[in-house]
């Protein structure tokens, strides 16, 4: 592959409204947005999908960048290659930082299957033509929560998220879904239970809830798989799944059912696929996750969602529901419930370059040391 120039935009816009969790409530959204070009001007698109501050992860905007810049790139400069694979292989000599590494990594796919002038969701086997949406409603008090839902349900989308906590779970299961009795629903925690907090999460069992999403620590293997004995409701895990030894782990341990797969947390294309065969072998349901990202993310996020396997409607939210305008040309939507993919070639979208250098805060280039062949 022939790299040019790699170039980096920290981008900040304000969500229509706040996002909120019991971890941290998020009203502007930072990101980084990764561009490769080639020496033909073929350029593939890239998103950092760590926060301002580490709540969700270790990883911020500021580490990312820090790590893209001065670790990564010129990691990527190193040597020849020919495939993005092998990024994704040769970055696993750094340590952690899975979501930096999935920025550059996944401009790479994009860039990629853009110069073979093909969808990047038919290089990586993707058949499904339409994709499953769900959206995610944030916490808050149960009668805001139930109105997010509705305004959701008529939008079209097929499955609802909670957020939950101690103290604010029950009561809102119960209420969604005595208003919603055939709706799919999934609560995620947030790893805001322990082992100690088995009844509470017991008292969930009886509300039909497709699954629910880390409900212990982020680092945790062992006691999901008690809990998960304890449970009828599927355990779906996150945070807990960073690397394909994670899976394997994770398979040996019978701690989940259902495995969140979100590219930014496991590192890119090169982790997801082996995590996503790893579950398909093994009868473990997955869906993909979404990190209140920008276009390019989540076109990404509808490419991996092609992938047969992915059943369970993800996390794959219209444009308009966190963004007054988005970065990319032409909005994602969600109709029906579903996306249509998107048939260009690569990831299928552009950069809307009037709207990013608008939330741009900063940018900066870095040559290519040699014309990789």
């Amino acid at each position: 592959m022939k790299i040019e120039s790699i170039t980096l935009h920290v981008v900040s816009m304000p969500l229509k409204k706040p996002f909120v969790t019991h971890l941290q409530t998020v009203k502007d959204r930072e990101g980084i947005i990764v561009e490769v070009r080639d020496s033909d001007g073929i350029c593939g698109l890239g998103e950092g999908v760590a926060f301002s501050t580490p709540w969700y992860t270790e990883e911020t905007v500021n580490t990312s960048y820090h790590m893209l810049k001065d670790v990564l790139i010129p990691l990527l400069n190193s040597k020849p290659f020919h495939h993005p694979e092998e990024i994704g292989k040769r970055f696993e000599a750094v340590r952690g930082n899975a979501m930096a590494k999935a920025a550059l990594e996944m401009a790479l796919w994009d860039l990629y299957a853009r110069q073979q002038g093909d969808p990047l969701w038919n290089m990586i086997g993707g058949t499904r033509k339409e994709v499953l949406a769900g959206a995610v409603v944030g916490a808050g008090s149960v009668a805001g929560m139930v109105t997010q839902a509705e305004d959701l349900v008529k939008e079209g989308y097929q499955r609802i998220k909670l957020k939950i906590s101690p103290g604010a779970d029950v009561e809102i299961v119960k209420e969604l879904r005595s208003h919603f009795p055939n709706l799919s629903l999934l609560a995620d925690a947030n790893s805001a239970y322990s082992l100690e907090d088995t009844p509470q999460l017991q008292a969930l069992d009886e509300f039909g809830l497709e699954m629910i999403e880390q409900p212990l620590g982020i680092d945790d293997l062992v006691d999901h798989s008690l809990l998960q004995k304890e449970i009828t409701t599927p355990i779906c895990l996150d945070e807990s799944i960073v690397t394909p030894h994670d899976m394997k782990s994770a398979i040996h341990l019978n701690s989940c059912g259902v495995v969140n797969i979100k590219l930014g947390r496991v590192g890119g294309y090169t982790s997801a696929l082996e995590i996503y065969r790893l579950c398909r072998e093994n009868g473990i349901k997955v869906w993909c996750g979404g990190m209140i990202e920008f276009g390019v993310s989540r076109a990404h996020n509808l490419t991996l969602s092609t992938l047969e396997g992915f059943s369970i409607p993800g996390d794959i939210s219209s444009s308009s529901k966190y963004w007054e305008e988005d970065i990319i040309t032409y909005p994602i939507v969600v109709r029906n419930g579903v996306v249509e993919r998107l048939e260009g070639s690569g990831i299928g979208v552009e950069l809307n370059r009037k709207r990013l250098s608008a939330v741009t805060q900063f940018k900066e280039s870095f040559p290519s040391h040699e014309k990789h062949v």
